[in-house]
């Protein structure tokens, strides 16, 4: 008897229409579909017919239901995996299901597509050449502090998650250990009410308290700087490099080059000035 294969699917993050013709196609074919949450899925799978079995994975079962999956699969059935939003194994309990097949010499079988940490890096304008995932950060007070300590100097750019109700402890989080940096939140993306806010963390923060807090956020962070930087780099050629070859307004380069060189702003500010229009 051959062993059959565990599925890693992609599903919408947001816009039913965010699905791959594969997916579509192994979710047909799976003899079980294992779901964070079966009511959930189950939108998905009217959307397009597909009327496989549901069975509940999640982060609570796992240890329990990991195991009847794969045997399942030792046996020859396939098993496709899906989380509520997004790929399984990205910040979810997927990772467990994966590993225990992986150890049962079970095939594990990616079917790609949206990722909402890879579909709001692409939007940021922030370095895209390097950067780390962080998923969520510890609930915890002291032991996020800790793990932004731990990230100061971490040089490339940062990507979290965040859930609605820690979204604005976070960011002040944020400011108080790593200070002022260029970020970019996203909320809702791909849905009827999705945002971006770029900016400052300060300004990022004050736009929050202003606005509504809704949804599930992804937060984009500009790695530190690399030292030595400050005294070496004339001010107003910094300023229209960033303006002429990165096509930044002066108002925008000037937030930028405080950030990167260290300086006040009312400082950038003055050496603005003596840019030629």
């Amino acid at each position: 008897m051959s062993t059959g294969t565990l599925y890693i699917v992609a599903t919408p993050i947001g816009n039913l229409e965010d699905i791959t013709l594969r997916a579509i196609r192994i979710l047909k074919e799976a003899d079980l579909i294992a779901a964070e949450d079966t009511r959930h899925t189950k939108h998905l799978l009217d959307r397009y017919q597909i009327e496989t079995q549901l069975t509940s994975y999640h982060d609570h079962n796992k240890e329990e239901k990991a195991p009847i999956l794969v045997s399942r699969m030792l046996e020859g059935q396939s098993v496709a995996l899906v989380s509520d939003a997004g790929t399984p194994g990205i910040s979810d309990p997927g990772y467990f299901l994966i590993n225990l097949a992986i150890d049962q010499k079970v095939p594990v079988v990616p079917v790609p597509g949206a990722t909402a940490a890879i579909a709001a890096l692409s939007i940021s304008g922030l370095p895209t050449d390097s950067f780390a995932f962080e998923g969520f950060l510890p609930a915890k007070h002291m032991a996020r502090l800790k793990r932004l300590q731990g990230l100061a100097k971490e040089e490339r750019t940062i990507i979290f998650y965040e859930a609605p109700h820690k979204i604005m402890k976070t960011i002040e989080d944020m400011l108080e250990v790593l200070g002022e940096r260029r970020a970019v939140i996203t909320r809702e993306l791909t849905k009827i009410h999705e945002e971006t806010i770029r900016g400052t963390l300060s300004e990022i923060l004050k736009r929050l308290q202003e606005g509504t807090i809704k949804g599930e956020f992804t937060i984009l962070l500009h790695g530190a700087s690399a030292e030595p930087l400050k005294q070496d780099i004339d001010t107003a050629e910094y300023l229209k490099d960033l303006i002429v070859h990165r096509g930044l307004s002066k108002k925008e380069a000037i937030s930028i080059a405080s950030e990167e060189l260290g300086l006040p702003k009312k400082e950038v500010y003055k050496e603005s000035l003596k840019i030629s229009e």
